[in-house]
């Protein structure tokens, strides 16, 4: 038998934390911790070692960006998956947070239903990218400077198809999407993927499309592929 999966929710608002907790729990995910700021959400973290944190951007003492950067910077093995909650669709802080590693966003009006799938999806090591919401948020905020969106990884350690695979990631494409573009089996796509994240060194899919942007691969606007 599996472990209950664990979290820890990082909000300023207790009601949101009290609501949040609820859903969780009566779905079987065991709230292992909650945090009003910040620092509580970092030491948290750091107590329990949770599995997924939900954490909010605009909080006192330390926002959830900062806190976010610290908790995966630590030297844990396997650092929790993070999850950014905004009341903005289009929140350039949500950006950054997903340049420093978290692995997708919700809007806090998420249904309960979205909520535990968002959970479980990024602890089994997905991100949450399909909607379009996240798309237009990564095209508005990634670097558009030449010099700034230098390649930092290797892209050329991919292969051709890896490269195709990468942009139409890049456009928010599920791993059943990306099969019916390419006219490949799930499994082929997942491999794929697989390779591209090992060879770049990424996290998730979150990374692989913050990296696609900001390495120029694609750009702001384009379709992402053919």
């Amino acid at each position: 038998m599996s472990l209950p999966l664990r979290v820890v929710i990082a909000d300023d608002q207790a009601l949101v934390r009290t609501g949040f907790r609820m859903i969780l729990n009566a779905d079987g995910i065991d709230v292992v911790a909650e945090a009003a700021n910040g620092v509580e959400a970092v030491q948290s973290v750091r107590r329990t070692v949770p599995d997924v944190v939900l954490m909010d951007v605009r909080m006192p003492e330390m926002d959830g960006l900062e806190a976010t950067r610290r908790i995966l910077a630590s030297e844990s093995a396997e650092p929790p998956r993070v999850i950014i909650l905004t009341t903005f669709d289009l929140d350039r802080y949500v950006y950054a947070a997903l340049s420093a590693g978290a692995s997708g966003f919700l809007l806090k009006d998420v249904s309960p239903e979205q909520l535990v799938a968002a959970v479980r999806l990024v602890r089994a090591g997905d991100a949450l990218l399909a909607p379009a919401i996240t798309r237009r948020l990564i095209e508005r905020y990634a670097s558009r400077d030449e010099h700034t969106a230098a390649l930092h990884r290797d892209l050329s350690t991919l292969t051709p198809r890896e490269v195709e695979v990468l942009r139409l990631l890049a456009r928010g494409l599920s791993n059943a999407e990306l099969a019916e573009h390419l006219h490949l089996s799930d499994a082929t796509v997942k491999t794929h993927v697989a390779r591209i994240l090992s060879k770049l060194r990424l996290r998730d899919r979150a990374q692989a499309i913050v990296v696609a942007y900001e390495t120029g691969l694609v750009t702001p606007g384009s379709q992402g592929g053919s």
